[in-house]
Order: structure tokens, then sequence, then C-alpha cells
């Protein structure tokens, strides 16, 4: 387990299943609402601050093809704007193509898994698996958390895109190779596999980004609730 300590009472709010934060997205996103401009900007304001305590200044990606990646590589391309080094594995085979193409307009490399040292990278973005996300992790997302895992890194911080991939966003299952996280950076709801099994020792720390999701949920019911550390607006 990878955790911070918490400071006493945090406030605690209520987690839902996947279906219900995916009906919540689709009419806003339906009208046109930037739900991935938004997620993705708190995203690297909250990647900012925490590069200040980091071991170094350098940023790695891991990317998958989905929209959880789409987050993760409009937020790498905030950073490289603004100067930090940000290097991006592709774990998918395919990316986000706009994503991917401001993050590599804004500076940010590609790079191979194979010439990768994950010691020399101070924060990783967990962006491989999202909220469609089940079973256990395959292919390039296997192979990334492998070398992560094998190569320790007392400096490095993980943060994860919405949930860790690989944990199951309404169970919390998740076999060994989840990419336990310092902290979790979800998007419009706390997920209920955040709270449940394998979860709250996956995810750490836990920071939750208002994108706008209130009147959606309305009606959901919530599975149960979690703490959190601290609330952003998207």
């Amino acid at each position: 387990m990878i955790s911070d300590a918490a400071p006493a009472a945090h406030p605690r709010v209520p987690t839902y299943r996947a279906a219900d934060i995916r009906a919540a997205e689709a009419p806003l996103l339906a009208a046109g609402a930037p739900l991935m401009a938004r997620a993705a900007h708190a995203l690297a304001k909250i990647c900012v601050a925490r590069l200040a305590a980091a071991s170094l200044p350098r940023v790695l990606v891991l990317a998958g093809r989905g929209d959880n990646g789409g987050d993760a590589l409009f937020a790498g391309a905030e950073l490289a704007a603004a100067g930090a080094r940000v290097d991006v594995l592709l774990t998918g085979g395919e990316a986000h193509g706009a994503g991917l193409a401001a993050a590599v307009a804004a500076g940010a490399r590609i790079v191979d898994l194979s010439a990768l040292d994950p010691r020399d990278e101070g924060i990783v973005l967990d962006g491989m698996i999202g909220l469609g996300g089940r079973g256990s992790l395959r292919g390039g997302a296997r192979d990334a958390a492998i070398a992560l895992v094998s190569e320790a890194a007392p400096g490095r911080r993980v943060l994860a895109v919405d949930l860790p991939s690989g944990l199951d966003p309404d169970t919390g299952e998740g076999d060994q190779l989840v990419l336990a996280a310092h902290e979790t950076i979800t998007f419009g709801a706390a997920k209920a596999g955040l709270a449940l099994r394998r979860g709250p020792a996956l995810s750490g720390r836990i920071t939750l980004v208002d994108i706008g999701l209130g009147p959606g949920l309305a009606d959901a019911v919530p599975v149960g609730e979690t703490e959190i550390a601290e609330m952003v607006r998207g």
C-alpha cells in the first residue's frame, strides 16, 4: 500500500457506480460541455503543485487509448507548455488523437518502454485504463505496470487519473498488478470502487474534481461514501 499521512476530519462524499456517472455525463456531453478540458486543466494544476514535492521535475504520462488517456495527455500538454519535461508512454497501441497531438505540439516526447528508466520520473500520471476498464491489465498497460512496480523509486509519486488502472470502478477488485497510487484525482464523483475491497489500499489520497455532474447525479442512489482530502473545481 502507498499512502500519505492524512489529517483528521476530511470530508466524506457519496460514491456512485460507473453507469450512474456515465448517465450524469451524457446530457452534458450532448450539450457540448467541455468535460475533458475541465478535467485535464484541473489535473494539470494539481500536478504543478505535486511536482514541487517530487524528487525530479519530470512527468511520465501513461496514456491508454480512451478518454482517460485523453485527460492525461491534455494535462501533459499544459505541463509541457509550462516548461516541465513530459514523457508519454502509449500503453494502448493507439491514443486519444487530439490529446496526443496537443501534448507533442507542447513539447512532450513519446518514449518507448524498452528505453525508459522508471526511476528517472518524478510524477507518473496513470491514464492507462479509465471508468470502462474491467479485469486485469493487459498488453502495454500490464508491461508498464510491471516495469514501474519492479523499479522502485522512493521520490516518485504516482497520480491515478480518475482511478488506479486495473481497479474495478464498481467493486474495488483488482489483481496484484494494479499500479498503487499516492493520490487519485477522480472526476465528477467518487467511484464506488475507490472505497471497496482493494480500493482504499490502492487509491491513496483522493482528490475530487467537480466538473458539474451534480444535477445529473441528483436522482442516482449512492453505493456508499468515502473520505476525500480535497475538492477542486474543474
